[in-house]
């Protein structure tokens, strides 16, 4: 028994101690009251990106509100056709018709929280891929009201990250922090992409792990996540997010 529990514990440490960290640094983190007072504008941060004569695919995540901003994020889908002005947002919501297409600006705060991009793909590759990102759209299985469970899914990040798996072209992986992300569904434990990039072992998401070019490799627990990213040099850490290993990483 007391080797199970000591085991136990060293497994646990590395998820409780950034998880304890950021749940502390929230606290000091000036935030609103309530959804009412907080602010779901436009941060501005897609008047800064040159795609204005191109397509573009943006994978967007912002801290949510409350306190399990100190814990997760959320996460959506952004889509610019070659011959539109503006962008078409899909988020997954807790309440009314889960995907919502425009309820919010594409780079709108969250609970006053500033976006960041987590991928961008343009050009010709952008072209290609946009009628598969909205047929994986579409084709998400929980997509009906009624369909969405904060916690451990499917939720918000459960969408996007069902999107990013069915088209592993976009190379993307959510940050670890998106709670969510991790869960494959109620009959399902197994994954494995269509170009067989990446493979995923999940468990309701409650535990499981993942591996690939894509994904690196993670260890998840309760919807968090603990690994390292290869292809763009991170460590990834439960609650606080990546912790980017090389100054080229950021967008």
């Amino acid at each position: 028994m007391r080797f199970v529990f000591r085991y136990s514990f060293i497994f646990l440490l590395p998820f409780l101690l950034p998880t304890i960290g950021a749940a502390a640094w929230w606290t000091s983190v000036e935030r609103p009251a309530s959804w009412r007072s907080a602010d779901w504008g436009s941060s501005g941060l897609l008047s800064k990106q040159r795609d204005k004569d191109q397509p573009t695919i943006y994978i967007m995540a912002a801290r949510t509100g409350g306190f399990k901003g100190a814990f997760a994020v959320h996460s959506w889908i952004v889509i610019k056709r070659e011959d539109q002005d503006g962008y078409d947002r899909y988020d997954k919501l807790g309440w009314g018709s889960p995907i919502r297409k425009n309820n919010y600006a594409a780079d709108a705060y969250w609970y006053s929280n500033k976006p960041s991009i987590i991928a961008k793909i343009t050009g010709e590759e952008a072209k290609r891929l946009i009628p598969k990102v909205e047929n994986a759209i579409s084709a998400y299985r929980y997509s009906n009201a009624g369909d969405y469970t904060i916690w451990p899914g499917p939720n918000s990040n459960t969408f996007v990250a069902d999107v990013l798996r069915n088209v592993p072209e976009l190379n993307a992986s959510l940050p670890p922090n998106a709670v969510g992300k991790d869960y494959l569904g109620d009959d399902t434990w197994f994954m494995r992409t269509s170009n067989n990039s990446d493979t995923y072992i999940n468990l309701g998401g409650y535990i499981g792990f993942a591996f690939g070019r894509t994904v690196g490799f993670e260890l998840q627990f309760m919807g968090q996540t603990i690994g390292l990213d290869i292809q763009k040099p991170a460590i990834k850490l439960p609650a606080f997010g990546r912790l980017e290993l090389s100054k080229d990483a950021a967008l």
